[in-house]
This record gives C-alpha cells, structure tokens and sequence, in this order.
C-alpha cells in the first residue's frame, strides 16, 4: 500500500510551512491563507488551518535501509531527537526488522525516520531531505480497535500487517510500504507520553490497483 496524500489540521500555518522545507526539506506545491500542500519524497501533505486546539498525529516517513545513522546525525543538527530509553534514541522492531527514531515538528505531531531492512532501497547518495522516501504510516485513533479495523479491511480490501499480529489496542493495516496503525484513544504514541486522539484526517492511497482510493477520520 501506498499512501499518496495526507490532509491533517494545524493551527499555525506559516511554522508549518517554515518546520517541513527548513527543517525536512519538504517542496511547497500549493498554499493559501487556509491550507498548505508540502511534498516530501512521494507523498503530498496538506495541512488546514483549524480552531480546533492541538491537533496532532503521529507519522512515519521510510528512508533508505542504509542510512539510519546518517539521518539520524543530519536531523539531529535541526531539531530534537526524542529518546526511546534511557540509553538509547533508536527504537528497535525485532519483529518488523526495522529501526527508526523520533522527533516533533512545530505542531506537536509525533514524526519518525524509519528503516525497514527488508525493502531494497538503500542508497549510495549523502543524506538530506530528498533522501526521505514517503509516508509510510499514519496513527489512526479509535475507541474500538477491532471494529475500525474490520470496517477497512472490509470498505477498502486491506489485510493486517504479517509481521504485526492484531491487538485489541493496536492493529496495523497494510504491508511493507504503507500501514495504517489503529490504536485505542488515550494509548501513549511510543515512544512518549503524549496521548493519542482522533482529529480530522483524509487519507489518499493506492493497494495495487489501478484507482487511488480515499478514506476520511471525523
């Protein structure tokens, strides 16, 4: 699965805007006094300017298998690496066979640079935000994780993910290149204390099949 576009709510546009192309190197491709379109690696991320007060989300952008420790130095010189443990900035997902490590943005989202060892994307170029592939997950927040669960895979033919058995607390949907990652309201996003919750979301996608298809969070 790929996830072609995100639309997530902010309330401030211009940090925004300054966060992803300074900070991620992210390409403006659209803006107005209410919404801004950013691309990074392959996927379009539009954020709205909302009321709604601190709106936040949790994503996961996948870069090139070899090169964790290089974004992890060329990140760490434009924003705070969060820690994971007392010893370590890394997180480590045996059962994934990926690492990845954390930061926020302006906004308070919860973002991630992952690696998944077992895709073939490594890379022989020198780190920099056009190293960052696409959005490869997107926190999805329920009160009923299994039915919400159910209710994709049904609408939209999505499978759990093979390395990620389902939890009543925490089921990803998806493959390799694109998980959507459904956990229980009030569940801590790891590797913090932050809260999750559910604010508006528009999700653009494609499985394999010839149309993108779109599903929307209230």
């Amino acid at each position: 699965m790929r996830i072609k576009e995100l639309h997530l709510l902010t309330n401030n546009l211009k940090d925004t805007a300054q966060f992803y192309t300074q900070v991620l190197g992210a390409t403006v491709k659209g803006e107005n006094e209410q919404e801004i379109s950013l691309l990074l690696g392959e996927t379009l991320i539009s954020f709205q300017n909302s009321p709604e007060e601190n709106p936040v989300y949790h994503l996961a952008f996948d870069i090139p298998g070899n090169k964790l420790e290089e974004a992890y130095h060329w990140l760490k010189q434009r924003t705070t690496i969060l820690p994971v443990t007392a010893e370590t900035e890394f997180s480590d997902f045996q059962l994934w066979n990926a690492k990845s490590f954390y930061f926020y943005d302006n906004n308070g989202n919860l973002l991630e640079l992952i690696c998944r060892y077992d895709l073939d994307n490594n890379s022989d170029l020198i780190f920099d935000g056009s190293s960052i592939l696409y959005v490869s997950e997107i926190g999805l927040v329920s009160d009923d994780v299994p039915f919400l669960a159910e209710t994709l895979m049904n609408k939209y033919g999505l499978e759990v993910y093979s390395k990620q058995p389902a939890q009543d607390n925490f089921t990803a949907l998806g493959d390799e290149e694109g998980l959507l990652i459904i956990v229980n309201a009030d569940r801590n996003w790891f590797p913090t204390d932050k809260k999750a919750k559910s604010f508006r979301t528009k999700i653009v996608f494609n499985t394999g099949t010839n149309e993108d298809q779109e599903l929307s969070i209230s």
